[in-house]
């Protein structure tokens, strides 16, 4: 319980390493509830069995002699009968659906994203129509200098390939604003490409000869700026979550392939989860409205499913070492953990679902795509990973699975 527990809050603690303030307080109020239950089930839950045991007791005997782990043990022994074609046909169905995750565009939702029938979409339209695609996400120029430079930079931001005009410029005490309009709408990957023009071609050189300091703002540059953060600092976020899990898992099975495949397999559901993420909602898959992915629901998604997926390894691998200790046969290990543990994965699973699917219901695109991810991962590890990925391996791996330097064969 305690190892399980901890797999969880080291998933959620690594969005730290993202340096993120907006999720800083995410990751440690549910670490924080994680350590709660934790706590509660090495405390709490053994008071209330001391004093409610009884009753439990009468229906446990009367199903005591009933063998409920008979269907998961056959599937187990099919799965290892023919390890290799299993193995291969899932694998091929979770990269074919974790493919469209390499397109993924982050960004962040606006009023070009709702419902065609609601008035604030149809007000997007409308602006977009009379003034142009770019007036709904126009970009902000803020200058700190002379009114000359703020004249310049005028004219050479309106020269500039993809602005279709300018607002007004507007000057008080040394700072002016600048109001730019792009050609193309604020989540047309065009326009991001346009705040990247200005910050590195056309604001330096402007800097250079007026000596004045020019930052580029609005919503669509805070997106990109987001998106630009979560993706530098993704790869040690995968890192931490990954490493940490993966030690911890050697020091609870005292083996390097059972951590290994265990965080391979696990990076593959999620992204099967995000490759479902972007064909609904960034190519409109199921009838909703194409657009960005939200920039944190991706890392949102990676540490919670990463966590839960360690979990129910935990759950599934604790109980085929413990036959394979006892026996010494990897085969057995294999069948009897999944039949001790496959019904209680998934119904934990299930309930998770159902949990995470009830998000679909909301009006809320963010949420939306929180819950389709959340749901399709935990379906997904449940299902093919737990079920027939992890025995077809664990079968070929057989008793080298639990090899361990140092560590003498143990029969």
């Amino acid at each position: 319980m305690l190892f399980a527990g901890g797999t969880v809050m080291i998933a959620l603690l690594g969005l730290l390493a993202l340096g993120l303030g907006s999720l800083r307080g995410v990751a440690l109020a549910v670490s924080l509830t994680v350590l709660v239950t934790m706590v509660a089930s090495i405390t709490l839950l053994p008071a209330l069995l001391t004093l409610f045991g009884r009753r439990l007791e009468r229906a446990v005997r009367r199903r005591a002699d009933r063998d409920r782990g008979a269907r998961w043990r056959s599937w187990a022994t099919l799965v290892q009968g023919r390890p290799w074609p299993a193995l291969v046909v899932a694998l091929a169905a979770l990269a074919g659906l974790a493919l469209p995750a390499l397109g993924t565009h982050l960004g962040f939702a606006d009023e070009g994203t709702e419902s065609p029938d609601s008035t604030t979409r149809q007000a997007y339209d409308l602006l977009a129509e009379g003034f142009g695609p770019g007036f709904n996400g126009p970009l902000v120029v803020v200058v700190e200098g002379s009114p000359s430079a703020m004249a310049e930079l005028t004219e050479a931001v309106s020269d500039v390939d993809g602005v279709a005009g300018t607002g007004e410029p507007r000057m008080t005490g040394g700072f002016g604003v600048l109001m730019v309009y792009p050609d193309t709408a604020p989540q047309d990957p065009a326009t991001s490409g346009l705040v990247t023009r200005l910050r590195e071609k056309v604001l330096p050189g402007l800097a250079s000869r007026t000596g004045a300091t020019c930052l580029v703002g609005g919503s669509v540059a805070a997106a990109a700026d987001f998106a630009g953060a979560v993706g530098d600092r993704l790869p040690l976020f995968v890192l931490v979550v990954v490493g940490l899990s993966a030690l911890l898992l050697m020091v609870v099975f005292r083996s390097l392939l059972v951590p290994l495949k265990a965080a391979l397999l696990n990076l593959l559901s999620i992204g099967a989860a995000l490759g479902a993420m972007t064909l609904v909602f960034q190519h409109g898959l199921l009838g909703e409205q194409p657009g960005p992915i939200e920039a944190f629901v991706p890392v949102l998604v990676f540490a919670i499913v990463f966590g839960l997926s360690m979990d129910y390894e935990v759950f599934l691998v604790t109980r085929m070492h413990e036959e394979w200790r006892r026996t010494g046969d990897a085969s057995r290990a294999v069948r009897e953990g999944l039949a001790t543990t496959g019904g209680v994965i998934t119904a934990a699973a299930a309930i998770m679902i159902v949990v995470f699917g009830a998000f679909l219901l909301d009006q809320d695109r963010m949420l939306r795509q929180f819950g389709l991810g959340l749901a399709v991962a935990v379906l997904v590890d449940a299902l093919v990973i737990r079920c027939l990925v992890v025995p077809a391996v664990m079968r070929l791996l057989g008793s080298w699975a639990w090899w361990f330097p140092g560590r003498k064969r143990e029969v």
